[in-house]
């Protein structure tokens, strides 16, 4: 006979999970200009449209008390931006869920059979760091964190650039002593990587698209843009962690394995007819294959690629219609390709034409890199926008009632804007239930996946907060001039402190002053007239953590 939590018992947990903890709570923030109630109305209406089939930590009835404790405060003038902002909250703290190992965060509400333990799964885990880092209570990734590497799960199962998300975490939260802790364990997995997936005789990574989380690719097994990326980004965070540590000897290491993955990846996956990179397969005397894929973009993602060597040519296949453009793109392989397809039957899972919300992210956060980092002309802040845009225009699905609700889902249409998964798990339940076999039936599936990320492109893309190590504030803003004539970012917990940016171009919209400003708790410490790049020092604090 299965055991019962009381109401009141059960109650308590799910509250204690919407609620800081004590270690957070000392650091919780409160907005220096926005309201927070002034977004309620988007999660009262997520909530009035759900159906809430999978519930693990925090229910929607504790949506907003979360959100509210948690999330920076966004506002813009695009709607349809600034609701895609909080759904995708809403969503992210659907997959927050405790465990006898803590808590772990989630890519599908439903088990699936392909999960590892507690239903976690490496592929995205990347992203759930890059989005989550925001996030004010620090326990929901110090758990996920020691589940990866301590507690059972498995970081090799697909393609993870772990060390890399540590990293890039600690930058917006810093906590050294935890992140030094984890250096050997990190090391171990790397070594790992270097056993079962290197290939000796060509120095690099190999693996296949099943397994990168890309099924059905043109491209692929082999040698991939992916995690040849996703390991030079490793061993880039590997040698920063271990200078926190004073380890010399590992920081040379790992600085000399990211320098020769850099010059592999340039010569040997870089084609310079096509101008792109791409996959060599695996064997003697192969050849880089025939299509560019919107993976090749992924260097960028840990700006990778040097710098003055013109590798960004590359990004004028993004906004090409013949490349990857597409109204609800981009595609995962150019559309030029005989290829190329958008497929409703076989595989329910193809990365043959599709757009995938996972490869859009990393393709937005590898464009903010190249406008932030790199000289160039072949992308601009306007493709920038435009891109996002096309992002939030694929957060939409039309109920069978006619309402079009906010949504995110696995591959999509990028012509039509239907959820091609979803789909065809709709036809495989109908087929099951005249078969006779309702157990196989899966209800919504893919429905809130938690395979990308959003807010985080927001956050240090367009308002344009650039983490670092040290206490300077960088921003630098990639909406095109003349394009908005205002935008906040509030309550954002940064560094242990409390950050505001804020564009106002008369002034009288948060009575700051004109320009763009920004605000470490309440006060200014940087401002321009213009929407250009910004530096400021951040007041010390003493119990500030390294």
């Amino acid at each position: 006979m299965k055991q019962t939590i009381p109401l009141l018992a059960a109650f308590l947990l799910v509250t204690l999970a919407a609620t800081p903890s004590a270690t957070a709570a000392k650091r919780a923030t409160a907005p220096a200009v926005m309201k927070a109630d002034a977004f309620k109305h988007y999660i009262d209406r997520f909530n009035a449209d759900d159906e809430e089939l999978y519930v693990n930590n925090i229910p929607n009835t504790l949506a907003w008390q979360f959100i509210e404790k948690n999330a920076p405060l966004f506002e813009c003038p695009d709607k349809d931006i600034e609701q895609t902002y909080y759904f995708r909250w809403w969503t992210y703290r659907k997959h927050i869920k405790q465990t006898p190992d803590g808590f772990v965060i989630t890519e599908f509400l439903p088990t699936v059979l392909w999960s590892g333990k507690h239903n976690a799964i490496s592929c995205p885990a990347g992203h759930h760091y890059y989005e989550g880092r925001w996030l004010q209570d620090t326990r929901y990734l110090d758990d996920y964190s020691l589940f990866w590497l301590r507690k059972g799960g498995n970081p090799r199962q697909y393609s993870f650039w772990i060390a890399d998300a540590f990293y890039a975490r600690h930058l917006v939260t810093p906590n050294k002593e935890f992140l030094v802790d984890l250096l050997d364990d990190l090391i171990k997995n790397y070594g790992q990587w270097e056993m079962n997936n290197l290939d000796k005789k060509n120095g690099l990574f190999f693996r296949g698209d099943g397994w990168d989380g890309m099924e059905c690719s043109i491209g692929g097994k082999g040698c991939r843009a992916t995690i040849n990326s996703y390991m030079y980004g490793d061993a880039v965070a590997i040698a920063r962690i271990a200078t926190l540590a004073g380890r010399k000897d590992v920081v040379e290491k790992f600085e000399a394995k990211a320098k020769e993955i850099k010059n592999l990846v340039q010569t040997k996956l870089w084609d310079s007819g096509a101008q792109f990179f791409k996959v060599l397969p695996m064997g003697e005397n192969k050849q880089l294959v025939d299509v560019r894929e919107l993976h090749g973009y992924t260097p960028w993602y840990f700006n990778l690629p040097d710098k003055e060597k013109g590798y960004e040519v590359a990004w004028k296949q993004l906004m090409d219609p013949k490349g990857f453009y597409a109204p609800f793109g981009p595609t995962t392989a150019e559309q030029r390709h005989p290829k190329f397809a958008i497929n409703y039957t076989g595989h329910g899972c193809q990365w043959n034409g599709p757009s995938w919300p996972y490869s859009t992210a990393v393709t937005l956060t590898a464009m903010a890199n190249v406008l932030n980092n790199y000289q160039q002309d072949a992308i601009s802040k306007t493709d920038y926008l435009k891109t996002l845009k096309v992002y939030v225009q694929s957060h939409r699905r039309k109920r069978d009632d006619g309402r079009v609700v906010p949504w995110i889902d696995e591959n999509i249409d990028p012509f039509t804007g239907v959820w091609i998964a979803r789909k065809r798990v709709e036809e495989d339940n109908a087929d099951f239930v005249k078969k006779g076999k309702p157990e196989k039936v899966l209800h919504e599936r893919g429905k809130d996946y938690n395979h990308s990320s959003f807010c985080d492109l927001i956050i240090t893309g367009l308002v344009g907060l650039r983490p670092r190590a040290d206490d300077v504030v960088e921003v630098n803003p990639l909406l095109p001039p003349d394009t908005w004539d205002w935008f906040c970012l509030d309550n954002v917990l940064y560094h242990g402190q409390t950050l505001t940016i804020l564009w106002d171009k008369t002034g009288e919209k948060y009575g700051k002053g004109k320009g763009l400003c920004v605000l470490v708790g309440g006060k200014e410490v940087s401002r321009a007239e213009t929407l250009t790049r910004l530096t400021g020092q951040m007041p010390q604090q003493r119990d500030n953590k390294e």
